[in-house]
C-alpha cells in the first residue's frame, strides 16, 4: 500500500531571502527551499524590490519544493512576511503602479513630521498601536503620492504577503496583523481607519479587505498551480506578521514569557488579551498590534542592527570577513562576565521602545588592553542590554515577571550569545529544535483557518514535544551584567541621544 502525508505550505517573504517549506500535520519539515530575496538600489539611492523579480523568487522557492511532486494532498498555504514592505497596484486592471517599497528604506521619512502634527499623538496611538515612523505603510504611501499626485487613483496597496497571495489566487486581501503594521488601520474595530485617512484625502479602498490571520482570501489559480507544480484550488491564506508567526509556533501566547526572533534585526515580543490600548501603553514606547490566534494583541520592541551588528564587526576584524568559526573561536577566547565594555548597538538607529532614526553606535570604556576577543563579545553583550531594555519595558506595562524567553533566528545558534543574552536578562532561554519557526507559524495559521485543526491549542499540541537548547543565567554572571546594565547601559543613554542630536544638526547644517 502506498501512503500518501498531507501537508500544510508555508511561504515566507523576508528580508534576505524568501523561503518555502512543506509540513506534515504534525510540524515536521518535509521540504525546504530558498532564494535571496531581490533587493536593489534605483539611481536615487532608495532600496527597491521589483515586482516580478520577488515573485520569480518566490516561485522558484515553490517549485523547488514542490519538485516531481508532493508526497500527498497539500491542504493549505499561508504565507508570512516582513510587515510594512507594500506596493500600489491599479484594483481594477492589477497592473502593478510602483516598486516595493522595503520597510528599511528611509525615504518617507520626510513625512514623518506631517503625520505626528496631525491629531493628538496618542489617541492616534491608542487606535493604531504604533508611532508614525518612516517604515510604517502610510508614510510610504504619502511619499509615493508626492513625486507623483495621481498614483493612489484607483490604486490598492498590498504588502509582501498581500503581493504573493494576489500573484497565487488574483485575490486581494490581508490579514490584520500586517494591516496594523500600516497606520492607517483601526486596532480595536478591525477596520480602516476612514475619519484619519480622510485627513490624508485617502479612502480606505486604498487598502485590501482585513481578515483574520489565516482565513483563505483564495484558492490557487488553475495557471499558476500548473506552473508551480501545486494542486489547483488549494486555499491560500495571509497568515500574518513574521515575527508573530515564529512566535506562535514556538508557542508564546501568555504572561510571564516572551519570544526573541534574532536576525540581522532583532524583535523582542510578548501575546496579551485584547484590551483598549492607554496611557500607560503609550508611555511604554511598545508598539501594539493584532496578534494571530482570535482575542489576543501582542507587544512588540525591536532592534535593527543586532545581527547587523555582527556581520558589521565581521566585517572589520579581518583583511577578509571573518567566518562564523573564527568568531565562535574569538569568543570561545574571552573571560567570563563582562568585559566591562559598553556597546550601543545603534547602527541604523534605535527602535522601540525608544525610537530615535538618528542616534548611532557607539563605544564606551575601551583601553590599550582590549583586543579582537573583546570587542566581539562586547558587541554580543551591547544587543543583549537593548534586548534587556525591551523585556523591563514590557514587565513595568503587564506587571508581570518574564523568566522565560523562546529564541529562534540565525543568533541563536551562537551558544556564546545565547549564554550572554540570558546571564544579562537573568532568563531561562529556550532554543527549539524548529530551524524554521516562521515558516511553520504560517502554515499552521493556514491550516487553523481552513478548518484542519479546531484553533490554536490544537495546532501546537499536533506539534507533539520538541527538544530545545536550554541556557541558564550563572547568578554571579547576572549580579556583574546588571551593574553593568543599570549603572552603565542605562545610565549614558541620555547622554549619547543629546549627542547623537547634535551630530546630526552639523551633519545637516556642514
Amino acid at each position: 500500500m502506498i501512503h500518501s502525508t498531507p501537508g500544510l505550505l508555508g511561504i515566507d517573504v523576508g528580508t534576505t531571502h524568501c523561503k518555502a517549506a512543506l509540513f506534515g500535520l504534525d510540524g515536521s519539515l518535509l521540504r525546504l527551499a530558498s532564494r535571496a530575496t531581490p533587493v536593489e538600489r534605483t539611481p536615487a539611492g532608495y532600496a527597491s524590490i521589483d515586482p516580478q523579480a520577488l515573485w520569480q523568487a518566490v516561485a522558484g522557492a515553490i517549485r523547488e519544493v514542490a519538485g516531481s511532486g508532493l508526497p500527498g494532498p497539500l491542504v493549505a498555504i499561508g504565507i508570512t512576511s516582513m510587515a510594512e514592505t507594500g506596493l500600489l497596484i491599479d484594483r481594477a486592471t492589477r497592473a502593478v503602479r510602483t516598486p516595493l517599497i522595503p520597510w528599511f528604506d528611509p525615504a518617507a521619512t520626510s513625512q514623518v513630521d506631517r503625520l505626528r502634527a496631525t491629531g493628538d499623538p496618542q489617541e492616534r496611538f491608542c487606535r493604531a498601536g504604533i508611532r508614525p515612523n518612516f517604515k510604517c505603510s502610510l508614510a510610504k504611501i504619502l511619499w509615493l503620492r508626492e513625486r507623483d499626485p495621481q498614483v493612489t487613483a484607483g490604486a490598492v496597496w498590498l504588502s509582501a504577503a498581500d503581493y504573493v497571495a494576489f500573484r497565487l489566487a488574483d485575490a486581494l486581501g490581508t490579514d490584520y496583523s500586517l494591516a496594523g503594521r500600516t497606520l492607517a488601520f483601526h486596532l480595536d474595530r478591525r477596520t480602516w481607519d476612514a475619519d484619519w485617512l480622510a485627513t490624508f484625502g485617502l479612502e480606505p479602498s486604498l487598502f485590501p479587505e482585513p481578515k483574520p490571520s489565516g482565513n483563505p482570501l483564495g484558492g490557487l489559480l488553475p495557471g499558476v498551480a500548473r506552473f508551480l507544480g501545486l494542486p489547483a484550488g488549494t486555499p491560500v491564506a495571509i497568515a500574518g506578521h513574521d515575527h508573530v508567526c515564529a512566535a506562535f509556533a514556538a508557542g508564546i501566547l501568555g504572561p510571564g514569557q516572551a519570544f526573541d526572533s534574532m536576525g540581522t534585526a532583532e524583535a523582542l515580543m510578548g501575546a496579551f488579551p485584547s484590551r483598549l490600548l492607554g496611557e500607560a501603553d503609550y508611555q511604554s514606547g511598545l508598539v501594539f498590534g493584532c496578534h494571530l490566534v482570535p482575542g489576543l494583541n501582542y507587544w512588540m520592541g525591536g532592534l535593527s542592527a543586532s545581527g547587523g551588528s555582527v556581520e558589521w564587526l565581521r566585517d572589520i576584524l579581518g583583511d577578509t570577513p571573518l567566518s562564523y568559526a573564527d568568531l565562535d573561536d574569538l569568543l570561545a577566547q574571552a573571560s567570563p562576565g563582562p568585559t566591562g565594555i559598553l556597546y550601543f548597538p545603534y547602527l541604523a538607529g534605535s527602535g522601540s521602545p525608544h525610537a530615535d532614526v538618528r542616534l548611532r553606535g557607539a563605544f564606551v570604556g575601551l583601553d590599550a588592553a582590549h583586543g579582537r576577543v573583546e570587542l566581539a563579545k562586547a558587541v554580543l553583550e551591547g544587543t543583549a542590554y537593548e534586548m534587556e531594555f525591551i523585556r523591563r519595558r514590557a514587565e513595568q506595562v503587564f506587571g508581570t515577571h518574564i523568566d522565560r524567553m523562546a529564541v529562534t533566528g540565525g543568533g541563536a545558534r551562537n551558544q556564546a550569545w545565547m549564554q550572554i543574552k540570558a546571564d544579562v536578562t537573568g532568563c531561562r532561554l529556550e532554543v527549539p529544535a524548529m530551524p524554521e519557526a516562521t515558516l511553520l507559524g504560517a502554515a499552521l495559521i493556514a491550516g487553523i483557518g481552513v478548518g484542519l485543526y479546531a484553533g490554536a491549542a490544537e495546532a501546537l499540541a499536533a506539534l507533539g514535544a520538541r527538544e530545545s537548547a536550554v541556557y541558564e543565567p550563572v547568578a554571579d554572571r547576572q549580579a556583574r551584567y546588571q551593574r553593568f546594565y543599570e549603572q552603565g547601559y542605562l545610565a549614558l543613554q541620555p547622554a549619547l541621544r543629546a549627542v547623537a542630536g547634535q551630530i546630526h544638526y552639523m551633519l545637516q547644517h556642514n
